[in-house]
């Protein structure tokens, strides 16, 4: 098959993290590389000393507050570490997790697998704004919920993120006890009801698929007892996702029309392979998918075979992944989406040839309004232009851009344009390009072009 060097270009910003150079001259088309990428069904894990499992950061983090009351109290033989003070555990295992990200960004040959860990973990959004506990298990929900699964099934992935630590805290689901439950009773507690209306509205069907607030109760009660282990795991670390009997609302509870028996942990589980199965959940992550990958509106044909595609398959996300890419809407010319600023970023980095050193990224990402799992609200950071290029947020990458410049002075711009967009450069980005008054400038107006903003 011929290699097309502009759908090779293309599709290095589609689907991927944007093209370094050397990798518009592949000699393997494109399609058949974004195939491979599905079929071998390999999600890269980031790794790091700081990476540790979600029981064991949170262990960290109390430890670390219980040690800096009782030195703030002044409590007998208490005292912090002699000299320069530590990062703390939230922001040490923060950074960590924002570099080994970055690292896996710059290494992959395309990244289509990893734009799709991006695309699923801003679908089930945990944030670190929530608090110290978010801040330090965020990366790790990412790594323990959504990689294992972005190429499975939708039911196990959806399960896996429902129930993590870092989403029972996020959404209160740890407060949430059932009204007739022995903890309800002793305690006089009640529902709380976040994560099951997020599950109906954001996760799985969607707004306006039809389900009522009842259902948003019955999914509320169905969730009672999912919370963390206070006594400690296997390793002796509190924090596990544990389901406390004596927390759960007891009893059948009828959702959607669907009678779950109580039949302790399984009730979930039953609950949410229902809706993974769902028409109106095949719509609702089509949609979302095309929005992301393809266009703002994305045509109805191709929603539509996308969720088809989920349906037939089980909810196979590879299967849907590759029918995104095999769709013929999926390779239109136009360039329709703005590049988000993790995008920008990132495919800036990949093409200058950088390697970004965390501490900048945050603050880059920061002033650009795309911190790593910081997303205002559950339903995730908007995958809409508008939210992206307004006035202030384009001065903000022009700031970013003519930084980048001045780090990567010494490259030829043309020759840049060549190695990173190849085709997809217009004579007018060339032209431009050819009259910057330096290097340094031509790289920030490669950097600001439309064929680079937007893929």
């Amino acid at each position: 098959m011929t290699v097309d060097p502009r759908q090779t270009a293309l599709a290095l910003g589609r689907f991927g993290l944007g093209a370094r150079p050397g990798d518009l001259a592949r000699e393997e088309p494109i399609r058949d590389a974004l195939r491979r990428e599905v079929t071998a069904g390999a999600v890269a894990l980031p790794n790091g000393p700081d990476l540790e499992a979600t029981p064991t950061l949170l262990s960290a983090l109390r430890t670390e507050e219980q040690a800096r009351k009782l030195a703030r109290e002044g409590a007998p033989g208490a005292s912090l570490p002699e000299g320069p003070p530590a990062p703390p555990v939230p922001e040490r295992t923060y950074r960590a997790e924002v570099a080994a990200r970055l690292a896996l960004a710059q290494a992959a040959p395309i990244g289509f697998a990893e734009r799709l860990v991006w695309f699923w973990a801003n679908h089930f959004t945990v944030s670190v704004a929530r608090g110290p506990q978010l801040r330090v298990t965020a990366g790790a929900f990412e790594r323990e919920a959504i990689r294992p699964h972005v190429l499975g099934r939708f039911r196990d992935l959806l399960l896996a993120a429902a129930t993590h630590p870092a989403m029972l805290i996020y959404l209160d689901n740890v407060a949430s006890v059932g009204p007739n439950s022995p903890a309800g009773q002793r305690r006089q507690k009640g529902l709380n009801e976040n994560l099951g209306r997020e599950i109906l509205e954001l996760h799985t069907l969607g707004v306006g698929s039809g389900y009522t607030q009842d259902d948003v109760t019955a999914l509320a009660r169905i969730l009672t007892g999912w919370s963390l282990t206070r006594e400690g795991n296997a390793d002796g670390l509190p924090g596990a996702t544990a389901f406390r009997r004596g927390e759960h609302e007891p009893g059948a509870v009828t959702l959607l029309g669907r009678t779950y028996l109580d039949v302790g942990p399984e009730q979930l589980r039953l609950a949410l392979a229902d809706l993974a199965a769902h028409p109106a959940t095949a719509r609702h992550v089509a949609l979302r998918l095309a929005r992301h990958f393809v266009a703002d509106d994305p045509p109805p044909a191709l929603v539509a075979r996308l969720a088809q595609t989920f349906l037939d398959q089980d909810g196979d996300l590879a299967r849907v992944s590759l029918a995104l890419v095999e769709a013929p809407e999926a390779w239109d010319p136009a360039q329709r989406k703005v590049r988000s600023p993790q995008e920008f970023l990132v495919a800036a980095t990949r093409g200058l040839g950088l390697a970004p050193d965390p501490r900048m990224v945050m603050a880059a990402l920061a002033s650009l309004g795309q911190p790593y799992w910081s997303a205002a609200a559950p339903n995730g950071y908007p995958d809409e232009a508008g939210a992206w290029a307004s006035p202030e947020g384009l001065r903000a990458r022009l700031d970013l851009a003519a930084l980048a410049g001045q780090l990567a002075a010494g490259t030829d711009p043309l020759a840049l344009a060549d190695a990173v967009l190849g085709p997809l450069a217009t004579d007018e980005t060339r032209t431009a390009l050819r009259r910057a008054e330096s290097r340094a400038q031509g790289i920030a107006l490669l950097l600001m072009a439309p064929e680079f903003q937007r893929r």
